[in-house]
This record gives structure tokens, sequence and C-alpha cells, in this order.
């Protein structure tokens, strides 16, 4: 992208979300592509099961073609839509760019959904924040308790923070809208087939290490972005890194640790540890285990923290785009 073209999208999508969020419509390209994923799945695995192969070597590596495929399509179409439209007027290429890229983030939408789960424990009802905290987590959520709600809180704005911001914005300013909506497509695929179980250990195997490795650089550069928005925010920003720092990996991703680690480090709680997930008991290390639990006012302090760090995430890539 031109100098101009790259901060201006950047920019435009950012504030575009600021105000509206995450459009809720049928037309969504990220809808899209969980139903191209839904609709596509049983012909690679029919294609996986008739090769003759060990399954778990069949599953495998068709599910490398299946996730690879579906990337490849969404950065083509992208791309042939942004070049169609630049076709029209280089305008019109701006205008479609702004939108895909503003499809890509969820800032306000993660910062929506997070206080919603705050407010119901302002008012003291706790089954209905934990009922919200379930539209936003992995976990279940039945047996939790306040301080487990709010843990489950803070740790999806951490953790979102890079998915749904700082990957989208990296990708973009690289590689334009293609890259950004391809990074999606990797994101979405991470959600639905990049499971540790029975159906998807080996089938979305291939796609849970791609998403891996897509923000293997953003989830680090959380870290800096996290510590200064904390020393603007708390002058807690040292603290926020070296916690950062020396916990980071303490997670059973690669990259998840570091900006929860920072955000415990900033608020000063603790946050990981061991969650059911469909109806089986997953042993996570504790991060920010010298700190103490979490309290709904957390989640509160973890929004604006997500999004002061967003903004400085915008202002790095548009300034170095």
């Amino acid at each position: 992208m031109e100098f101009f073209n790259g901060w201006f999208i950047l920019f435009a999508a950012f504030v575009l979300d600021f105000i509206f969020g995450d459009p809720q419509f049928a037309h969504h390209p990220i809808r899209y592509m969980g139903k191209a994923i839904e609709m596509l799945e049983p012909h690679f695995r029919t294609w996986a099961a008739a090769r003759q192969l060990p399954l778990h070597t069949s599953l495998m590596i068709v599910g490398g073609l299946f996730a690879g495929s579906l990337i490849f399509a969404v950065w083509g179409l992208t791309f042939l839509a942004v070049t169609a439209a630049g076709a029209l007027h280089p305008a019109c290429k701006i205008c479609v760019e702004i939108l895909l890229v503003y499809f890509c983030i969820s800032a306000r939408c993660l910062q929506d959904s997070a206080m919603d789960v705050y407010h119901s424990l302002a008012e003291n009802d706790l089954p209905e924040a934990k009922r919200k905290v379930s539209f936003i987590v992995g976990r279940e959520t039945a047996n939790l308790s306040e301080a487990g709600v709010t843990r489950a809180a803070v740790e999806t704005v951490a953790e979102n923070l890079v998915d749904g911001v700082i990957s989208p914005l990296f990708f973009a300013a690289i590689g334009g809208a293609p890259l950004a909506m391809a990074y999606k497509m990797v994101n979405t695929l991470d959600s639905m087939i990049g499971y540790k179980n029975e159906k998807y250990e080996y089938f979305g195997k291939v796609a849970a290490r791609i998403d891996d490795g897509a923000n293997f650089i953003p989830a680090r550069l959380s870290v800096p972005l996290i510590s200064l928005a904390a020393q603007v925010l708390s002058g807690r920003g040292i603290r926020a890194f070296k916690t950062a720092v020396k916990q980071g990996a303490h997670h059973a991703s690669p990259n998840s640790g570091y900006a929860e680690a920072a955000f415990a480090g900033t608020l000063g709680v603790k946050l990981g540890g061991p969650n059911y997930y469909h109806g089986k008991l997953v042993s996570k290390p504790y991060i920010g285990t010298q700190f103490g639990e979490t309290k709904p006012e957390h989640i509160r302090k973890a929004c604006d923290l997500m999004m002061l760090s967003s903004f400085f995430c915008l202002l790095l890539f548009a300034l170095i785009n």
C-alpha cells in the first residue's frame, strides 16, 4: 500500500470499529468463512477416509490442505475484490479496503461484551453474568464463582486484544485487506477446528499450528504496547512488562500467555488456572501467581487497558506503514 493509503485505511477502519463496533448482519464476511468451513469439512473428511494411509496421518494431511485452501481462497477473493474496486476508481479501492479491514477488527465488540458481564456483576446478578460470559469464552461457566466469571472476562479481553486487534492490524499493515482477511480465516479455522479433542486432534492440527505462527509476532508485540498503556493508566508499565517476560510462557498456548501476563501485572491479579472444557477438566498454570483474585472492577480496567493498547497499536502501524 502507498504511504497515505496505508495509514489512512488503518485509521479509518479503527475509527469505524470504535464508533459502530462489529456489524451484526447476515452477510458479514466472517460468517461466510464459518459457513465455508462447515460446508466443506465433511467433503475433506470423506477424502481423508479414502486415502490409503493411517487414518490419523490422512486426517492431518487433508486437514492441512483444507486449512490452506480456505486461507488462500480468502486471500485471493479479497485481492480480486480490491483490484476490481481499484479498476473502477482509486477512491473506491480505498473504501473497500477500509470496510474489509474494519470487518477484521473487534475492539469495540470485545469491550461491549466484557462490560455486559461487568454490569451484571455490579447488579449482583451472578447467573446472568455467567450466561453473558459464556458467549465470549470456551470454558464451562455454570459452576464459576464471581471471581471465576471475572477472571474469565479479563482473560478473554487480554487474549482477544491480540486476535481481534493487534494481529488484524499487523497483517493489514504489511499486506492490506487481503492479508488481514486471510488472517481472519486462520483465526476462524482455529476457533472452529483447532481443538485437541477426539474429533479435531489430527484434522485441526495444522490449522492450530498456522494460527500459532500467525500470532507469534503480534502476541509478543502486545507486551510493550500493553506496558505502555499500563504506564499511562496506572504507572504499572514496568510491572506489566516484567510479569509478561517472566510468566508469558506459562500457558498452554505459545501466544496467549504474553498478553494475559501483561494484564495480570497491570491489574495485580492472578489469571489462568484449571477450568472445565466440554466436560473435561483442563489443568492450566496460573499467571500472576504473586497477585490476588480478580474482582468485577478489574473487568472495566481491563477494557480500558485493551482500548488504549489498541490505540497505541494503531499509531505504531500507521506511523511505520
